[in-house]
């Protein structure tokens, strides 16, 4: 059991609504948290595991991250350029044919993934099972994520199956945007707006998913408050 994953995409073509007014001017994966952009900071995750081709897809003030990575050398980054915002699973499909492998690792561009003792993305891809797996989240205690205040996302129960919080008050485990998904998860999907959570679903309902527990940090930035919360805790790490 283990993959070995060379491609990874970093979900970047969002509004950034919540974070008004910094993202009136400048793509949210572009706001600096620590003098490092939040896109940065997720292709730096993926080069340190060992991943050397990144896609990102872009729509909203798409041209000011195609200029800024023009710049980044150390990793082979293509774009999938979206008229229109496609949502999450959307923009996956049509990044497929930028995507290598049977495996790769998707990203939220709107959070800050600070490893533990181990390296986040080698433990998952070591987790990998793919006579057993779909999909592979990263989830992270919800009292512990820094700038996070919703009610939780997933449960978990003892052999690594998650489960959706649904109609219960809260979950113990918030889902960090970080996961290594099969290809053929999307064979029968289309390039329009959809959600990823329909990937979660169909792989929950078919016993085909599974979940770890983030060892280090997590920093949810989706707001100016989170923003700060982020530069506070870059402040005391340092």
């Amino acid at each position: 059991m283990s993959v070995k994953v060379t491609s990874g995409m970093v979900l970047a073509a969002g509004l950034g609504t919540r974070m008004r007014p910094l993202t009136l001017t400048t793509p949210k994966p572009l706001i600096k948290v620590a003098g490092r952009t939040m896109a940065d900071h997720c292709l730096d995750r993926l080069k340190e595991a060992g991943i050397e081709d990144a896609v990102l897809n872009i729509s909203y003030l798409g041209d000011q991250i195609k200029e800024h990575f023009s710049k980044r050398n150390d990793l082979s980054i293509s774009f999938s350029e979206e008229n229109e915002p496609l949502e999450t699973g959307g923009g996956v499909v049509k990044a497929l044919p930028l995507l290598k492998g049977d495996v790769f690792c998707v990203m939220n561009g709107d959070a800050v993934l600070v490893n533990g003792p181990h390296l986040a993305l080698n433990q998952m891809t070591e987790q990998w099972d793919k006579e057993a797996m779909d999909v592979l989240l990263l989830l992270h205690p919800k009292d512990k994520a820094i700038g996070y205040n919703g009610a939780g996302d997933f449960y978990i129960n003892d052999v690594g199956k998650p489960d959706f919080r649904d109609d219960r008050k809260t979950a113990p485990y918030v889902f960090t945007g970080v996961q290594l998904l099969a290809r053929t998860a999307f064979d029968k999907k289309t390039q329009q707006k959809w959600s990823l959570r329909e990937i979660y679903q169909d792989a929950i309902q078919q016993g085909r998913a599974r979940a770890l527990i983030h060892e280090g940090d997590w920093l949810h930035v989706g707001t100016p408050d989170g923003l700060q919360l982020a530069e506070d805790y870059f402040a005391k790490n340092s």
